[in-house]
């Protein structure tokens, strides 16, 4: 089902374009990761789609919710530098949050403990959170983004300040999280949107030059290069990998021969054929990947 449609959206400051003409749409229960270089536009889109910014033009539309309604109850939004009171305590900045909400003071109080205990941090509920580390206060603010149960969490560049155990820390919880509500997340680390999210949206000076699954955006930018390893040296059998009529050409960089074929269904089984006929030592048959970075630098640059 389709959570959320966007059209259109553009957003300028004194004439200039930040966001141009973005249109996408996402379906509940996926994790969107939102991926670009810095400047890109990420946050003006994350702003806009949470009720913080209007737009210059274009339509946002949660499905089943009137245009009239304000948008922002469905909404949980982690701002990248979020600010706290530093003197109150966890469970007072949760029961707090939950007032802002609406919601009554036992039900604050309620979900605060819930939510606490959920992001891992009910053990420092009583501690002011000028005490907690950067990972709890991250963790503390994915709290109260949802304690008004929202249909979409919204998380702008969630761990790009935080050390590799903090990093760690709430990519775990995300992961968690993505399994009962739908997130969308902006990032420019792309190994962090490799592992965890659903779905793609890639963005360039404003406008979404690419999105869709991880799956078929792997299919689509996917090289046709095979990698195979051996107990000999692989440069005696790099001759023959080459005579193949399914190779285009090979280079060996680290003992591995890294293979560039016209067909890789063919390739395949010429190349095993002539391995067990030969008896190589053959340890490694790859397939190589195309990662996120792959596939943003070519997106990027054509």
């Amino acid at each position: 089902m389709t959570l959320l449609t966007v059209s259109k959206l553009s957003k300028s400051y004194d004439g200039k374009n930040v966001v141009n003409d973005v249109s996408f749409e996402f379906q509940s229960g996926k994790c969107i990761a939102l991926i670009g270089p810095n400047g890109a536009g990420k946050t003006t889109i994350l702003r806009t789609l949470a009720g913080l910014l209007k737009p210059s033009a274009g339509m946002i539309r949660f499905s089943g919710i009137s245009e009239s309604d304000d948008i922002r109850k469905y909404i949980g939004y982690l701002p990248q530098y979020p600010v706290f009171h530093t003197w109150m305590t966890g469970m007072e900045f949760m029961v707090y949050s939950g007032r802002l909400s609406y919601l009554s003071e036992a039900e604050s109080k309620k979900r605060a403990e819930t939510l606490l205990e959920k992001v891992g941090i009910i053990d420092a509920k009583n501690r002011r959170i000028g005490k907690y580390s950067g990972g709890m206060k991250q963790r503390l603010g994915i709290a109260q983004a949802i304690i008004h149960k929202p249909k979409l969490l919204i998380l702008d560049e969630p761990v790009s300040s935080l050390d590799p155990f903090g990093r760690r820390e709430v990519l775990t919880l995300m992961k968690e999280l993505k399994e009962e509500m739908t997130i969308l997340f902006s990032t420019h680390i792309l190994s962090d949107a490799e592992e965890i999210s659903d779905d793609l949206l890639l963005l360039n000076k404003g406008e979404i030059v690419e999105k869709g699954s991880i799956i078929d955006l792997r299919k689509k930018y996917q090289t046709s290069i095979i990698m195979l390893e051996f107990t000999e040296d692989v440069e005696k059998y790099q001759g023959k990998v080459n005579t193949l009529t399914s190779v285009r050409n090979s280079f060996i960089e680290r003992d591995v021969l890294h293979v560039s074929v016209s067909d890789f269904s063919e390739a395949k089984q010429e190349i095993l054929a002539i391995a067990v006929k030969e008896n190589w030592p053959l340890t490694s048959f790859t397939l190589n990947r195309a990662s996120l970075e792959d596939m943003f630098m070519k997106v990027v640059t054509n």
